[in-house]
């Protein structure tokens, strides 16, 4: 157990953002089974999204330097500081989503005793829940690019490490959806509808364009890594 969890759980130190991306592996699960608002599923997706890009940084890597794959080096080295940035750009995305999420969380606690109360908690929790809803909608807008160079390494990446390609597709897809559900849950919530379907509609397209690259790429991964290819 680390030290930052044990300031957090001994201590009932407060929880600041750069303490979750401080905390081990084993750390980070163990306060994410807790009843604490953060991390939760948004921090989560961000983190899977970050592998997924840290696994085509490797692919790229692995590649590099080859002379069977002599004729995309150049690409292939814009692939890696590309995956590198959008490695780090998700990894951030753990604290933004909390960042996000704990005034919203926090704001559900207001008095709502007179209508001066009553107004002053809807006005806050309706401006709260946009930015609560914007977090995991900008955290898409970074997978699908993720998305897109391990969709161009299922054709120019190492042979040898195309199920980690596979394995990128499935996590960078699986935290595109789940990032998905949480701009649906706060805007679900908005009295603003026309705001709220607009991100709706906007998660929506992202979301069509993960399902497509994945659909498109899967199959292609999966028929490579099969001894037999007629499935």
């Amino acid at each position: 157990m680390s030290e930052n969890f044990e300031n957090i759980e001994e201590n009932n130190e407060e929880l600041s953002m750069d303490m979750i991306r401080l905390l081990t592996i084993d750390d980070f699960c163990q306060l994410l089974s807790t009843p604490a608002p953060v991390p939760g599923g948004g921090s989560v997706s961000a983190y899977v999204a970050s592998l997924g890009a840290a696994l085509a940084g490797m692919v790229a890597n692995l590649t590099s330097g080859k002379k069977k794959y002599a004729e995309y080096q150049d690409e292939i080295e814009d692939i890696i500081k590309a995956a590198n940035i959008l490695r780090d750009d998700l990894m951030e995305g753990i604290s933004k989503d909390a960042e996000s999420f704990l005034p919203l969380a926090d704001a559900y606690s207001l008095p709502a005793n007179t209508e001066e109360e009553k107004r002053i908690k809807e006005k806050t929790l309706e401006e709260l829940l946009v930015v609560a809803a914007s977090a995991p909608l900008e955290l898409i807008k970074k997978i699908i690019p993720a998305m897109e160079i391990l969709e161009r390494l299922t054709d120019i990446g190492t042979k040898l490490a195309i199920s980690d390609v596979g394995t990128g597709l499935l996590l960078c897809d699986a935290a595109a959806t789940a990032a998905a559900l949480n701009v649906y849950c706060n805007t679900k919530l908005m009295k603003n509808r026309e705001l709220a379907n607009k991100m709706d509609e906007e998660a929506d397209e992202l979301l069509k364009r993960s399902f497509q690259i994945r659909a498109n790429n899967l199959p292609k991964v999966i028929v490579s890594l099969r001894a037999d290819e007629n499935i």
